[in-house]
């Protein structure tokens, strides 16, 4: 079958095993547990694989470590790779909080600390890369390099639209979590683009869906939505950087010419704050690229992670 770029598959025609094999099952499962002031003691669940130096792999909104599948064979060549739940995600636990950035990323730094991974490099893709750059603001140590892999992170007319509808409807959470949860599968469907729809798979979907599905995973979803990802927060994220000047850490910005949830103007906007970082567009790919255009993304995500210190 033959699709139009980010056409998606009608849900009954999705396969049930994805059509590109990976090794994601056969990895390594973990838990650690981590602690940090706002979210106290809670247990992170990563996977690792390969050899080498550290490489830490983090997700974005609605996934989990799972979106790496494609990707972790070649980086765990080069590198022993890291792969956590963010807190509130996936297999991880989902403490009863509020999800300000900050206060996630702060986790990621604990998960680095409790692993003696500190100075490792790492890529963040969609929120987890706003993520990441939220924590090399606060510690400039924690990273040695960053690829940012088409993350959102500065208000866009959408993110302003979304806090909008938040703020004006009282009962919006009530209204989510049925529209959510009346099927968690087909929201997920609904809700990741890829550029190559035919990717997706009833695995996938399970794997997303079934945290959604649950009173604590709904919830920690909604609070990503209306927390990490609040417009406020935001503008104080790029008040810093405008502060900065600079880019707080080597930083490769990977954007993706097109795609439908994170225009691709704010890679744009981050390098034009951050003009030492590089910036690199992607052709045929979403902000899930890692994903749909996997060979593509790590050929100019490796040398920028092998590059020598200084070079």
């Amino acid at each position: 079958m033959s699709l139009r770029p980010f056409e998606q598959l009608a849900y009954a025609d999705v396969p049930a095993r994805p059509r590109v094999p990976h090794p994601w099952f056969s990895l390594t499962a973990r838990s650690v547990r981590v602690h940090t002031d706002w979210f106290g003691s809670f247990a992170m669940r990563y996977r690792v694989t390969g050899s080498g130096p550290p490489l830490l792999l983090v997700h974005g909104l609605m996934t989990t470590g799972y979106s790496w599948r494609y990707a972790v064979a070649q980086l765990a060549s080069e590198f022993t790779v890291y792969i956590p739940d963010l807190v509130g995600c996936g297999e991880s636990d989902k403490p009863a909080r509020r999800y300000p950035p900050e206060a996630v990323a702060e986790t990621l730094g604990a998960f680095v600390t409790a692993l003696s991974l500190r100075g490792c490099a790492a890529i963040g893709n969609s929120m987890g890369g706003y993520l990441c750059m939220h924590l090399a603001l606060q510690d400039r140590s924690v990273f040695s390099r960053l690829v940012n892999l088409h993350s959102p992170g500065l208000a866009t007319a959408r993110m302003v639209a979304l806090r909008c509808a938040l703020k004006s409807v009282p009962i919006w959470e009530r209204a989510l979590r049925a529209i959510v949860q009346r099927d968690p599968l087909k929201w997920v469907h609904r809700n990741v683009h890829y550029y190559d729809e035919s990717l997706k798979s009833q695995e996938e979907h399970r794997v997303y869906g079934h945290p959604l599905s649950t009173a604590s995973g709904f919830s920690a979803f909604a609070r990503a939505l209306e927390d990490t990802l609040d417009v406020r927060a935001m503008r104080r994220f790029e008040r810093a950087l405008r502060a900065l000047g600079e880019s707080p850490l080597p930083l490769q910005l990977v954007y993706a010419r097109r795609d439908p949830m994170v225009p691709p103007s704010v890679g744009a906007r981050l390098h034009a704050l951050l003009p030492d970082s590089e910036l690199v567009w992607l052709d045929e790919a979403s902000h899930f690229a890692h994903v749909d255009a996997t060979e593509r993304f790590l050929d100019v995500a490796m040398p920028f992670l092998l590059r020598e210190p200084g070079a």
